[in-house]
């Protein structure tokens, strides 16, 4: 039975916050191989992206984070605005069902979207932005459908960033984008990056493109 999702925002919260909103489901790899440095670098880098946002007071309005971990695949912690935005400590454990994870962050981009129209609430094209450092161990290709389906309609942005060990090949089989690649564990650089992009999108109008700063730490591969 698929896991019922809830979100961490009411109705009321849109009535005393009316300001269109930035949405973005951190999809993170906590499988086993990320035990010791790697998961204790991703959460030191959750914590400066809190940070970052915090120091934005536009972006504390608009920007909403879901975190969906997959070892197993789970809602780690339903949309939160930037301004009551907590990062979990994560802990490895576990396989790597990526195209579970990736079904449920697209299941919870849907729904969060609906609550934004049923409350009057314009918002900005989603992005889902995974993190891993492997390659998925259930069926992953039907997930992988339902990003291109969505990419291509516009329901969302998929970002894929492979760390050390990570199947670039499947990533990119995965997102219509080209997968990045982070040096070492970066994941400061990497956070700090997302945290600013994210900035630049909360400060535009909802439906036009952004220009992204270019990133660091990391390349395209």
């Amino acid at each position: 039975m698929p896991e019922q999702i809830t979100f961490g925002l009411a109705a009321d919260d849109f009535a005393s916050n009316p300001e269109p909103r930035c949405p973005c489901v951190l999809l993170l790899d906590v499988s086993g191989s990320m035990d010791g440095q790697p998961i204790a670098e991703l959460n030191t880098g959750l914590t400066l992206f809190k940070d970052e946002l915090a120091a934005d007071s536009l972006a504390m309005k608009r920007v909403e984070v879901a975190i969906v971990t997959f070892g197993p695949a789970q809602v780690e912690m339903p949309f939160q605005s930037a301004s009551t935005f907590y990062p979990p400590t994560l802990r490895a454990q576990g396989d790597t069902p990526m195209g579970e994870a990736i079904r449920q962050a697209i299941e919870l981009v849907q729904r969060r979207k609906e609550e934004y129209r049923n409350n009057g609430i314009s918002y900005y094209r989603p992005w889902i932005f995974l993190i891993t450092d492997g390659g998925p161990t259930d069926e992953w290709k039907s997930a992988a459908a339902a990003v291109r389906e969505g990419e291509a309609s516009k329901k969302f942005a998929f970002f894929t960033v492979g760390i050390r060990g990570a199947n670039m090949d499947v990533l990119s089989q995965i997102s219509t984008r080209t997968p990045m690649s982070l040096d070492g564990l970066k994941f400061r650089e990497l956070f700090t990056w997302l945290s600013s992009s994210l900035q630049r999108v909360s400060q535009s109008t909802p439906g036009t493109d952004v220009a992204l700063p270019p990133p660091s730490g990391w390349t395209v591969v």
